[in-house]
């Protein structure tokens, strides 16, 4: 699936704008793990692992 989206993502004239950035983030509440995705442009994928 997510060549999928990768695949669709990818133009010739866009080149490599957007990425999908997945992050493992611990439920404070049950400590348990979960993943959170998002697809951002390329420059904001710092902010996005900071938070």
């Amino acid at each position: 699936m997510a060549k999928k989206v990768v695949a669709t993502l990818k133009r010739a004239d866009a080149g490599s704008e957007y990425v999908k950035a997945i992050k493992v983030v611990k439920s404070p509440k049950s400590g348990a793990y979960s993943f959170k995705e998002e697809i951002l442009p390329a420059d904001k994928v710092k902010a996005f692992f900071s938070k």
